[in-house]
């Protein structure tokens, strides 16, 4: 555990009922003239697009809309976003969207600039400062890109993606509103929620776990645990969607404290050369390596259990118990969330093996945090255990 942390987050962040309608005095406060719009067209053939687009209108200021952004997007499909933005220019960013269009935003406020682009930011991510103020607003409760001062892209060349790090791409204001998770598909919600099951669990048991991120990362761990299975089975579930909300928020801030582990390192590569969705990736592979780790990660899984197990009578009385039902729920959880755990449903073959490990190897920046060592050996089987 470190000896020295820091939490950074948003200025503000507003939640609750009608939340979104703050966007309106925050435009007004900040004396705003004209707002860029980053979107995608999922999101506005859904109709989610809506009220965050009548919360600018009714600031009576000047937008625009991008939303030229296709899923899992490639750096090179950032930079063309960016480009966009910087012809029309806006005195802050409002991004209604996943993961990608909250990432896309975060460069594009760093990256009002023709000094350097994306590209140079994959090697060189401390170089960019904050150019643009930004408000996001997520569509899922998954990513906790809302929060954290990462942006992920696709590297085709590579075949994997890659995460910029930069703290002046933490937002100015995040709204919470839980009317824009009413209607996600199942399947995404899915997906998503247990994206930050995977920021609450990996980041509780990091090597940079420290009390700031654990604060986060275990009440998101027992929100999550306890309301993502309504909350993506009931679309009136209205309070677990809610719950859901704060806890992929608090997950993600646990990721600014600490940092996700093997679990993160090793889905990268499925993303970048085979395009499954970051969620899915991460799903399959949470619980072969939360059993790789427990040897060393059982007593912080036992918190989990202390603080999660709603059952009156606990039966799990030691460490290991604890720790086995920790594990077990978070299995439950992906089978009756139907989410795929097999490499197969994804046409990936043994012989990509080889390249699979070495292309996860590479993510030594999030496996140097993994509390139990991970070899090449030990990827190898990770990955076979998924085929």
């Amino acid at each position: 555990m470190l000896t020295m942390y820091n939490l950074k987050m948003p200025r503000a962040v507003y939640s609750g009922e009608n939340a979104m309608d703050n966007i309106t005095e925050i435009l007004k406060t900040a004396n705003v003239k004209k707002v860029a719009m980053f979107t995608d067209r999922g999101i506005e053939g859904a109709g989610l697009f809506e009220l965050p687009k009548k919360a600018v209108e009714a600031a009576g200021v000047e937008y625009y809309v991008l939303d030229d952004l296709p899923a899992e997007p490639s750096y090179q499909a950032v930079q063309k976003m960016i480009d966009q933005f910087k012809v029309d220019g806006a005195d802050i960013i409002v991004a209604c969207g996943g993961g990608s269009v909250m990432d896309a935003a975060k460069l594009a406020s760093v990256l009002v600039t023709d000094a350097y682009g994306v590209k140079q930011l994959l090697d060189t991510p401390k170089i960019a400062q904050k150019c643009v103020p930004i408000i996001l607003i997520p569509t899922t409760a998954g990513t906790g890109a809302e929060v954290t001062p990462n942006a992920i892209v696709g590297v085709p060349e590579k075949e994997v993606k890659i995460g910029i790090v930069n703290d002046n791409m933490i937002a100015d204001y995040v709204i919470l509103d839980a009317r824009m998770i009413k209607n996600l598909p199942r399947k995404i919600a899915a997906a998503t929620g247990v994206d930050a099951l995977c920021h609450a669990v990996e980041c509780y048991t990091s090597n940079k776990a420290n009390p700031l991120s654990d604060t986060f990362a275990l009440h998101a761990a027992d929100l999550i645990i306890n309301n993502i299975i309504a909350a993506c089975d009931d679309k009136e579930a209205m309070e677990a969607k809610t719950m859901m909300q704060i806890a992929a928020f608090y997950a993600g801030l646990a990721i600014t404290a600490s940092g996700t582990t093997a679990v993160h390192a090793l889905s990268y590569p499925l993303g970048g050369k085979y395009h499954i969705a970051h969620g899915v990736s991460n799903a399959m592979l949470l619980v072969p390596v939360m059993h790789f780790n427990e040897p060393v990660i059982r007593e912080r899984l036992a918190d989990v259990y202390d603080r999660a197990c709603k059952d009156e009578v606990k039966t799990a009385k030691t460490v290991e118990e604890k720790s086995a039902w920790v594990i077990s729920t978070m299995e439950k959880i992906v089978a009756h969330l139907e989410i795929p755990t097999s490499l197969k449903e994804f046409n990936v073959p043994e012989d990509d093996l080889d390249w699979l490990v070495e292309a996860g190897m590479q993510q030594q920046r999030l496996l140097v945090n993994n509390m139990r060592e991970v070899t090449p050996e030990d990827a190898r089987a990770i990955y076979l255990s998924v085929m």
